[in-house]
């Protein structure tokens, strides 16, 4: 097994370099305070785009957890590319989880749907309906068909989809991320329950979310 390491998601460098360098030149030039908080945007950026190793459980009929986070709702909603109701479990990111988003099952990309929209908390059930959000259609390797969708949130102003349909993902593989406070919404299919209660703690490709009857 490799040795879990914290990395930095490639997205993140640009914010990364530049308020490093922008530090550096303020404490050249003898100022002080723009340093400083300059030297606290370089750290709450290294901190906030890291992207650790995580260990993904094996086995049939399991679904890991496409964020970290925690989750808000667990219950029966309208499927975005079916309309068909099913059990939907959302979790939430704050400014402080890791934003890197995984593939919940071993899958093929079938689809993506793109709506831009609003900023609204993504805790807030409107944020389904209102917010820009990303959705993505899931054939999983045992025949399910799974949605997940990415939910920009109050501060998020940017969904990062690294996928196009076709694309094979294992479980536990990333997929993407949404920069700052944000939400992710996974519909079950038929014949798999929640594996988590509301205010449980998750952690991307490595936290079982749900499994099959």
């Amino acid at each position: 097994m490799r040795p879990a390491h914290c990395g930095v998601t490639p997205e993140g460098w640009p914010c990364i370099a530049l308020t490093a360098l922008s530090a550096l030149v303020f404490a050249l030039l003898g100022w002080s305070l723009p340093a400083l908080l300059l030297l606290v945007l370089f750290w709450f950026s290294l901190h906030f785009f890291r992207d650790p190793e995580r260990v993904t459980p094996r086995g049939a009929g399991l679904a890991v957890s496409p964020a970290d986070g925690r989750v808000v709702r667990i219950e029966e909603r309208a499927d975005p590319f079916s309309d068909e109701i099913c059990c939907c479990v959302s979790i939430f990111m704050n400014i402080l989880n890791v934003h890197v988003n995984r593939a919940p099952v071993d899958c093929v990309v079938e689809d993506i749907r793109y709506w831009p929209g609003k900023f609204v908390n993504a805790a807030f059930d409107k944020a389904s309906t209102d917010n820009e959000r990303c959705a993505y259609r899931l054939r999983g390797a045992d025949g399910n068909d799974w949605s997940m969708v990415q939910i920009a949130g109050l501060v998020a102003r940017r969904i990062v989809c690294r996928v196009e349909p076709g694309d094979a993902l294992a479980r536990g593989q990333r997929y993407g991320m949404i920069r700052f406070g944000s939400r992710v919404d996974l519909y079950l299919p038929r014949g798999y329950v929640a594996a988590v209660r509301i205010g449980e703690l998750v952690f991307a490709g490595q936290s079982v979310i749900a499994r099959a009857r």
